[in-house]
Formats: C-alpha cells, sequence, structure tokens
C-alpha cells in the first residue's frame, strides 16, 4: 500500500512522569578516631613523581585446612577390589558362555542323531516293507466315489 493510502490512525503523546529528588535527611557527622594512626607511604613512581598515602593492611584469607593424605595402602587395596571384581565378572561372563556353547554343541549332536536315525530308519524300513504290504502310488491314484483307481 501507498502511504498515501493507509488509514489515519488517532495518536497519542505520553508524557514523561519527573520522579522527586530523593529526601535526604543528614546525619550528624561525628568524627571518630582510628586505634592507631596508619602510617604514611611514599612512593616514587618511573617518571620521577612522588605519590604519597596511607598504607592499608589487606585482610588475609582464613587459612584453608589442608586435605589429609590418602595412604598408599588405601589407594592399593581399593585398586585391587576393583580388580578383583572385574576378574570375577569377566570369569562369570566366560562361565556363562560356555555353559551356553555346551548347550549349543549338545543341541546340535541330538539334531544330528535325529536327522541320521531318522534317514537310517526310512532306509531300513523302506527296504524291508515290500514283503507283504500293500503300495499306493498316491500321485497316480483317482479318487472316485471312495474307492482308489490306479
Amino acid at each position: 500500500m501507498h502511504p498515501d493510502h493507509t488509514p489515519q490512525r488517532a495518536v497519542e503523546v505520553h508524557h514523561p512522569t519527573p520522579i522527586p529528588p530523593p529526601v535526604v535527611h543528614s546525619a550528624p557527622v561525628v568524627p571518630v578516631q582510628p586505634g592507631t594512626v596508619p602510617a604514611v607511604a611514599s612512593v616514587v613512581l618511573p617518571d620521577g613523581r612522588v605519590v604519597t598515602g596511607y598504607a592499608i593492611d589487606h585482610p588475609q584469607p582464613q587459612p584453608v585446612a589442608a586435605k589429609p593424605a590418602v595412604s598408599r595402602t588405601a589407594v592399593n587395596v581399593a585398586l585391587g577390589g576393583v580388580g578383583f571384581l572385574a576378574v570375577c565378572g569377566g570369569l562369570l561372563l566366560l562361565t556363562s558362555f560356555i555353559a551356553a556353547l555346551t548347550a549349543f554343541i549338545g543341541q546340535l549332536i541330538i539334531l544330528a542323531a535325529v536327522i541320521f536315525g531318522g534317514w537310517i530308519a526310512v532306509q531300513v524300513l523302506g527296504a524291508s516293507g515290500h514283503k507283504g504290504a500293500t503300495t499306493v502310488n498316491i500321485r497316480k491314484a483317482v479318487i472316485k466315489r471312495n474307492h482308489f483307481h490306479g
């Protein structure tokens, strides 16, 4: 839209509200004499000027309590315990793996025995089955009124 075609809106003008200055109550100034008069120190700057002032003692921080030393024996015992637990966990995993592998091999042996036994049974029963039995070839048989016709 062009500025000529924009609708006119009423403009509000906000004037800031002045903040009144704070009321200052004068407290009586009581001079306090220091317990000891600090020493005046003078410092000569590299350019030859002399700066004079009072030396201020900086407050010293409280000493930090020293941490007690850890004995080497305690560290060795802790590391030995961690190592022992790691070895025990590894042996437990190894034992579980060996047990699972043994069970898997046992299952393979049983499966091989079943398959081999079934093959032998088919060979034995298939050879001796022709003596007195009737063999029906189902692929060639025709079922008609509950009678087989071959």
